[in-house]
């Protein structure tokens, strides 16, 4: 049987619809290097998302797989409980760098769901061990997605993705968040001074003694369609929460690493938040790995003799694997010996002055991008911005006409997204952005 024939019959593909392979079956890749997917059938397709946000330095990066192959050869994984090994313990001190180690303890996990539910699960057994057990809300805002297990979906508020399960998922609270484009204030985000902070205000000022944490995607929400907010938001939400002594989770698992421009997201805002989960870009595509970076407070108050009964008793098998370490080890040193923040700006305006060319098509919404994310919605009306009927499918079938041109333009919904590889060249950049507008014409005329 052929690749295709076997996954057809074997396998169940992750978010996606099923029935959409009958008629697409799923590509066979056999080799990737820098942007480019090589295909069995001799074909090659552009990634322009990073498969899924995560290959930050492209594909079979040397530096990376130089680093994998020489840990592989001495030690691929020891149990974390009671054992650490150098490159845990020296990513460890690269990720509390990221925040002057001002946030200096690090909890190893697999993946951008389980560093979330890590994070919510410190914040109450804080809240626990702290004597203020009923503080067990958490609040999350509109737009908001932070990965799909029930912790992490109890969080979340894309209905595509939790709306089945809400019946087993904890009690949480909605708040209002920012909504740029649609701005129901109908400010600027480059102008505004975040306004709509009054709503997730009145929430966190009427139920303050309940809640233990605040959770956000800082400056893009991603899942929702690369939507951008103003750092001010992040700067008001920082102050309230501190004022209400509120603890607050920055997922920084797609925005982490240089995507913004900046090496993480909440460095817009310069803000401390209590917890930050890190996933994604952390081992440049090659492993799954994430963490949480969280304080000395924090820490403190599960350090206690075994008699207190006050640890965090969590885990996974695979906490602070050796080689997934060594991969993210490599990623760092990458950052620190070249100027990887100022090419990232420089290809992201790169994107956005090609992207702007299909600026004045009636239907594009708007085009708006931050560091090395540009994103074009499409709407029905560009006056009211209207979205586009959901069942007609736009964004998706843009994103099949793009795949044959030699694109990987997976859409969200009527959002076509550019989140490429930063090692991306000036002439991949024209060819990627050329598929993509060749493609909106295509099938929105």
């Amino acid at each position: 049987m052929s690749t295709q024939e076997l996954d057809k019959k074997h396998i169940w593909h992750p978010c996606s619809h099923m029935h959409d392979y009958e008629e697409h079956p799923a590509l066979p890749v056999t080799h990737a290097k820098g942007v480019w997917l090589h295909l069995e059938d001799g074909r090659k397709i552009l990634d322009a998302i990073s498969s899924w946000w995560v290959n930050i330095f492209g594909h079979c990066n040397d530096r990376i797989v130089h680093a994998i192959q020489k840990q592989t050869a001495e030690l691929e994984q020891v149990i974390f409980a009671n054992y650490t090994h150098a490159p845990a313990a020296k990513l460890a001190a690269h990720l509390s760098a990221l925040f002057d180690d001002r946030l200096p303890k690090v909890f190893y996990a697999d993946n951008g769901s389980a560093a979330v539910e890590v994070a919510l699960k410190m914040s109450y057994h804080y809240r626990v061990n702290t004597g203020t057990p009923l503080r067990k809300k958490f609040v999350y805002v509109s737009g908001a997605y932070h990965g799909e297990t029930t912790g992490a979906l109890s969080v979340g508020a894309l209905g595509l993705f939790k709306k089945v399960y809400e019946p087993m998922l904890m009690d949480t609270v909605e708040a209002p968040g920012p909504d740029c484009y649609r701005c129901p204030l109908g400010l600027n985000r480059d102008l505004c001074h975040a306004e709509c902070f009054t709503g997730i205000e009145r929430v966190l000022n009427e139920q303050a003694d309940q809640i233990s944490a605040v959770i956000i995607e800082p400056m893009l929400q991603a899942a929702d369609g690369m939507k951008i907010y103003s750092a001010v938001f992040l700067k008001k939400l920082r102050a309230l929460t501190a004022d209400l002594g509120i603890h607050l989770i920055c997922d920084e698992i797609a925005a982490g690493f240089g995507r913004t421009g900046t090496m993480m997201a909440t460095h817009h805002a310069g803000i401390l938040p209590d917890f930050v989960c890190v996933s994604k870009g952390l081992t440049g595509g090659f492993l799954p790995l994430s963490a949480v970076l969280t304080s000395e407070t924090i820490y403190k108050a599960f350090y206690a003799p075994f008699s207190e009964q006050r640890s965090f008793m969590h885990s996974h098998s695979y906490t602070g694997n050796a080689i997934a370490c060594a991969a993210a080890c490599a990623v760092f040193d990458i950052f620190g010996e070249s100027n990887v923040l100022a090419e990232i700006r420089k290809s992201g305006a790169h994107i956005r002055e090609c992207a702007d060319t299909i600026a004045e098509h009636p239907r594009v919404g708007e085009i708006r991008s931050i560091g090395m994310v540009t994103a074009i919605e499409l709407v029905a009306d560009k006056e009211t911005r209207t979205s586009l009927p959901v069942n007609d499918r736009i964004g998706y079938q843009i994103y099949r006409y793009a795949e044959s041109e030699g694109v990987l333009l997976r859409n969200i919904g009527d959002v076509i997204y550019f989140m490429p590889p930063y090692t991306i060249t000036k002439d991949e950049i024209k060819f990627m952005t050329d598929v993509a507008i060749k493609s909106i014409r295509a099938i929105c005329g």
